[in-house]
């Protein structure tokens, strides 16, 4: 085999897995233009389409679909035994991608963004912000982080935070001008910011607990968001009653711009951890983050 070939397979693997050329260009780190031109050449080669392409979408012809089923994992064999060689380094080095929620970008990888770099200059962090429930092992993550009580069983999980509580607030004015609901019933009466889960788009039903029985209500209100800074700012700006989990609401509150409502039915849940495949060697890279995150010494 050629090095052309290999080049053009490794292409032609990274464009299915990603569905999209200029997501897969980027995890190349070639230009979309490039990467079309090295399709185009690898087909012509093997004299067959493999991909078929619309202004919208790339999705694998029948005789490419067979080619990745048979290449795709001696790729991903290939990328995990070059991991494992750059494990060996003294230094941690090379790419680190992460996948994480909004909140937890925030809160906890923000704030610590300058200490790693300055602590792992060879280490490419590669951050993907997704509230949604991402497979990391499909996906090509070397970790991600999630709240605990939604990690995979097979997966090794690290705990970042202590316990997080769920706190129903609003604006001063929005509760003049409407009441204070005194049970989760009564929410039913009241203007409600909604959250939209970016998994599968379905509306989260707010949950609650009561003599330590839980239970769901379906909410209704002028604002549906599938960002969580949006769902707060509504909130701040006097739309209605917000339902989440954030470390900047208790300060909102005791400055007054926010009043918590509900809070003998607010359930507390398992805080962030961070989780990653079982493997036999865990990068350097990788246990350099988790240090940083848990504020250890290198």
């Amino acid at each position: 085999m050629r090095g052309s070939d290999f080049a053009g397979l490794s292409a032609f693997a990274a464009v299915v897995r990603h569905g999209n050329f200029v997501r897969a260009a980027a995890h190349l780190g070639v230009t979309p233009s490039a990467l079309s031109q090295t399709i185009r050449q690898l087909e012509e080669r093997m004299g067959v389409r493999l991909l078929n392409r619309s202004t919208r979408s790339v999705a694998p012809t029948s005789a490419g679909a067979k080619l990745h089923a048979r290449l795709d994992p001696a790729i991903r064999e290939l990328e995990s035994a070059v991991n494992e060689a750059v494990a060996t380094r003294d230094r941690p080095a090379g790419p680190l991608r992460i996948n994480l929620p909004r909140a937890a970008a925030t809160s906890l990888v923000a704030p610590r963004l300058g200490r790693f770099h300055q602590d792992n200059p060879d280490v490419v962090l590669d951050l993907t912000i997704d509230d949604s429930l991402t497979d990391i092992v499909a996906g090509r993550y070397d970790a991600g982080i999630r709240l605990g009580e939604r990690l995979e069983k097979d997966m090794i999980a690290v705990r970042l935070t202590g316990e997080m509580e769920m706190m129903a607030v609003a604006s001063p004015r929005y509760l003049t001008r409407r009441g204070v609901p005194e049970t989760p019933g009564d929410l039913h009466a009241h203007a409600c910011i909604n959250w939209r889960w970016p998994s599968d788009g379905s509306i989260y039903r707010w949950e609650f607990e009561e003599d330590g029985a839980e239970f769901e209500v379906a909410v209704e209100g002028p604002l549906i968001a599938s960002d969580v800074e949006l769902v707060l700012q509504g909130a701040l700006r006097d739309i209605g009653i917000a339902y989440t989990a954030d470390e900047r609401i208790p300060a909102w509150i005791a400055e007054g711009r926010l009043v918590r409502v509900l809070q003998r039915f607010s359930p507390i849940f398992p805080g962030f951890h961070l989780y990653y495949p079982n493997r036999r060697h865990q990068p350097p890279a990788l246990r350099a983050f988790i240090d940083c995150l848990l504020d250890r010494a290198a």
